[in-house]
């Protein structure tokens, strides 16, 4: 479950003191994983020019602007910079993997017996939900175009984007995009 490649949100410049005319620390680049959306905190190599919606790779022992990946990170880790560029990056990848996602459309299945994993998307209720099966049972849908086509969800990109980023900032009981935070683990290696 390891993230292969990850797109700039933000690159963090080294603190700068008053009293000081070096900087402290080093330039840090927070991204976000294509297939998990686990958000990273990496150190570029020396020179390495990079831009926020930058796709990278991030494996070892393949050539990249990345030397390493330094952690994971949580959403109140971000710098503002990454907060503000997040809901665009996240719109990237949903769009870049659409077949990915219209899967989720054809496939979700029901939860408990009181509730669907598609109203766990924002604005989906129990009227859109038996919209969307019904819709599905006839054919599956094959883009978000015939998704929004067929159906009363006149965006799902925005909608899936909307819920990715309530996932990140862990506003949810339950996951369906991201991989959920291990914080206890993080804790124990931040000692």
């Amino acid at each position: 479950m390891f993230e292969t490649h990850a797109y700039v949100l933000a690159v963090v410049p080294p603190k700068m003191y008053l009293r000081d005319s070096k900087s402290k620390g080093e330039t840090i680049v927070q991204g976000i994983g294509e297939s998990f959306f686990t958000l990273l905190e990496m150190v570029p190599h020396r020179g390495a020019t990079l831009h926020p919606q930058e796709r990278l790779s991030i494996e070892k022992d393949v050539r990249s602007k990345i030397d390493h990946v330094k952690r994971r990170i949580f959403f109140e880790d971000l710098a503002p910079e990454s907060e503000a560029e997040l809901p665009l990056v996240v719109e990237i990848i949903v769009t870049k993997h659409e077949h990915r996602f219209v899967q989720f459309f054809n496939e979700a299945a029901p939860i408990t017996t009181r509730l669907h994993s598609l109203q766990l998307l924002p604005g989906i209720g129990q009227t859109l939900m038996w919209a969307l099966l019904d819709q599905r049972k006839r054919e599956p849908f094959k883009s978000f175009e015939d998704i929004a086509a067929r159906t009363k969800l006149q965006n799902p990109k925005k909608v899936l984007t909307a819920r990715i980023i309530d996932e990140l900032k862990e506003d949810v009981k339950r996951w369906l995009f991201v991989r959920p935070p291990r914080r206890d683990e993080e804790k124990e290696r931040s000692r």
